[in-house]
Formats: structure tokens, sequence, C-alpha cells
């Protein structure tokens, strides 16, 4: 079961499921809009920057070989120590697959109470080494500091052919949007925490959803030729979804009762299961998504729910969407068919 963060310091992991959220999609423009030296522009070998909003960054460092870099971490959102490390080293790792590259090396971020049992940590880095190794690549280092709170992450290093970068960019009108795994971490994460009657089986299979690797549905959609892809967090399907409409200047189509949910995720939205991270996503996306009246609300609140080491999200070809579908769900355990595209003005619409 899920602890709070006063409990923490006597019996293991705080957990803050939901709470751990990526700043907001405005604040974190405002922040960035004065700051140089992000875009691809900045320099002539920085083919991927912050300026298209994608997964990673993308570097070549020769012709025909680039690097894939990314970062992220986050307090726990599980009480256990190694599958904590598990499920954050999971989530960093899923911005290279998103991108289409192949992880090599990683490095440890970590944030560590002076007064936890350092052995915790040690199970943290175990569970986040052992991830990185079923990935193919390497832990080499890192760096922990003291802090109230503990967090952990991981920066990520990959590989990845300049010629078949995946982007939110270049989603196509006609083509067919796949997503990888079911929905709902954000909303089951809290619920437990809340100790909410009921809520094991559906804590379990966000655990297991969380730590299963984007790897092989990547790997899938790069070769089939897929147009676009992202990989849902933080600020939820209909967050990244948008991001996808509008770097590909198309209209996205989302058929909301296609999306997969976890086991019980829409009972608990129902049931008023909330989470910070879903509430900045709903006020900041705004009026910049067309939901149809009617839908089922506890739906709703899903679609903007806030995933931990969520789903790709895939626009493909509609020749060859099936097939893509097909490969991914018998190498990877889950692919649905949620929607398609449309051609612009971009534009967001869940039917």
């Amino acid at each position: 079961m899920v602890m709070t963060v006063e409990t923490f310091r006597l019996t293991g992991l705080a957990s803050c499921a939901g709470c751990a959220a990526k700043m907001g999609l405005g604040t974190l423009a405002e922040v960035l809009g004065g700051v140089p030296g992000f875009h691809a522009g900045a320099h002539p070998e920085l083919l991927v920057g912050l300026d298209g909003a994608d997964d990673a960054a993308v570097y070549e460092v020769a012709p025909g070989v680039a690097i894939v870099q990314t970062l992220d971490f986050f307090p726990p959102v599980v009480d256990d120590p190694y599958t904590y490390g598990a499920i954050a080293a999971a989530n960093a790792l899923s911005d290279v697959y998103a991108m289409g590259g192949e992880v090599k090396v990683a490095l440890n971020i970590a944030a560590w109470p002076e007064d936890l049992d350092p052995a915790l940590l040690t199970e943290v880095f175990r569970g986040g080494a052992a991830k990185v190794a079923e990935a193919g690549g390497v832990i080499a280092g890192g760096h922990t500091i003291f802090d109230p709170e503990p967090k952990y992450g991981l920066s990520v290093t990959g590989v990845i052919d300049p010629a078949r970068i995946m982007r939110k960019a270049g989603a196509q009108p006609d083509d067919v949007l796949l997503l990888t795994k079911r929905i709902g971490t954000g909303i089951l994460m809290t619920a437990a925490k809340e100790q909410r009657a009921g809520c094991e089986a559906g804590y379990a299979a966000a655990v297991d959803s969380m730590l299963a690797l984007n790897r092989a549905a990547a790997r899938a959609a790069v070769a089939a030729g897929a147009h676009a892809m992202t990989d849902i967090t933080g600020y939820s399907l209909l967050g990244h979804a948008r991001e996808v409409a509008d770097r590909s200047g198309v209209r996205l189509v989302i058929e909301a009762a296609a999306v997969p949910l976890l086991p019980d995720a829409r009972r608990f939205a129902l049931e008023g299961v909330t989470t910070g991270g879903g509430g900045r996503n709903r006020a900041q996306l705004g009026d910049r998504v067309s939901i149809a009246p009617g839908l089922d609300e506890g739906l709703v609140t899903l679609l903007f729910d806030p995933q931990t080491s969520g789903p790709l999200l895939i626009a493909v070809a509609a020749a060859d969407a099936e097939r893509l579908r097909a490969t991914v769900e018998a190498e990877a355990g889950g692919c649905w068919r949620i929607g398609h595209v449309e051609p612009g003005p971009a534009a967001l619409e869940v039917r």
C-alpha cells in the first residue's frame, strides 16, 4: 500500500503518486521563453532541441550517427524502493524510445534525506540498474545529494540514425493513432495513497504497466515507418496528443470509448479521485481540446490524467496500422487503435 510523506521516515518511502507532476505547460513555456540556446539552430549538430517540444534532444556526432539525450526524475510513486527505482528508470528511458533510439548509458540522479536508511537508496539504485540492463544499457555513475524528500531518476544517452528520428511533427492526414499501454496510473496511484476500498487490483496493474519498457513498441514503430511518435507522461494523453497536432499542423481525432483503461481507473475517477497534475492539465489545455458533450466524466478525467512511464502514441499510415498494431500487441502485450488524423489546421477533438 502507498504511504504518505509524513510516514516515510518511519516505514519506508513516501509516495507522491500523481503529485510528482511536471511543471504545467503554460508555466514551463513562460520560464523557458527568455532562455537562449535550446533550439536546434543554436548549434549545427543539434538536430532536435527544445523548440520542437520533442521528448529528447538529438545531437549528431558523426555522419549517420547521433546521440539521444534525456533526463527525468521524481519522488517515489510506490513504497518498495527497488520497484520505485525500476519505475523511475523505465520512465526516463521511455523518452529515448519515443524518439526511435536505443539506450546505451545512463547516470543516476538522486536526492536522499539524511535520516532515511541509505540501504533503501541502494535498493532504489538496484532497481534502476536492473531496468537499464533490461534495456540493453548500463549505468556508469551519477550524482547524489541530501534533500528532505527522496527523488530519483536518470540522465540517459541513446543512439539513433539521424535519418530515422521519430518526432511529434510528422503526423499526416488519414494516419491511424495507436496507443501501446492502458492509461490511468495517476488516478490509481492516488486511489492507493488514499487507501480506497478495492484499490489493490488496479494498483498492481498500474505498477506492472509502469515497469514495462516501451522498447519493443518503439522498434516496431520505426520498422513500420510510423510518421510521428511520443510517449504519454505528465501532460496526459490529451496534452501530448495536442503537441502532436500542433507540431504536425493536423487535426487529431480521439475516440474516447476506444482508449484502453487500467482496471478500476474509471471507477475511481467517477468516485472523485483526482490528481493535481490532472487538474492543471485540464485547466491549461482549456479550449485547445474539443470534447464532445455527453462523454462519460470519469473517462474525460482519465484523458487528462498524468501518466508515469506511460504508453507511446503513434501516428502511422492506415495501410500499415493493423500490421503494426498486431506486432506491438504480440511483442509488448497490447496496442489499441484510438483515433485518426484529419487535415489541419492544428486541433484536437475527442468524440
